[in-house]
């Protein structure tokens, strides 16, 4: 399979000061870079960014880009929700996190979340009629918020606009990545 190639595209990552879950921020920024994406880390502040491997050991510290509050949703193509139960659950009380997801919904630009990360979409309330994966534990509440969660790798709902990449874990990174690229490439 052919290398895609990302040029010109620009993606947003959000994510808390504290608790993003390793592998689920710093695998998925370095392939979009890799492939010549421009890629945004925001936080919620412009402290360093503690990530933890598997929600309680310390992992790699990651200096953001910029702040939630600064960014200009409509200068990106794809919005990045990685997951870490700690960021996700901060995310989602974070008015101005879930203004972003708001943002790209209302734009009709692609979202992608993995593990923890679809907590932004059940809150800003994007899952109603959707189908979607998520970390097991999420499958309640977002069936509650009106979405269909299944068990699967990855999970793309492009029933209407924005399109959906939803993912389980890092074990499922692959083929998240896989299907960020396609729809970063046009492809899907």
């Amino acid at each position: 399979m052919s290398k895609p190639d990302l040029s010109g595209r620009r993606v947003l990552a959000l994510v808390s000061n504290y608790g993003v879950e390793q592998d689920e921020l710093v695998v998925p920024v370095d392939h979009l870079r890799e492939h010549g994406a421009e890629v945004d880390v925001a936080a919620v502040e412009d402290d360093p960014i503690e990530t933890l491997v598997g929600d309680k050991d310390p992992g790699k510290s990651v200096t953001p880009t910029t702040t939630i509050s600064q960014v200009d949703p409509s200068a990106y193509d794809l919005l990045l929700l990685p997951g870490g139960t700690i960021n996700a659950d901060q995310l989602r009380l974070d008015e101005d996190a879930v203004g972003v997801v708001t943002a790209f919904e209302s734009n009709g630009r692609p979202i992608a979340a993995i593990c923890h990360g679809p907590w932004a979409l059940v809150e800003a309330g994007v899952v109603d009629g959707r189908r979607l994966t998520s970390y097991a534990s999420l499958q309640t509440d977002i069936r509650n918020a009106g979405g269909q969660w299944v068990d699967d790798a990855a999970v793309v709902d492009d029933s209407r606009t924005p399109t959906l990449i939803t993912s389980r874990t890092p074990k499922d990174l692959e083929d998240f990545l896989r299907e960020i690229d396609r729809a970063l490439s046009g492809s899907r």
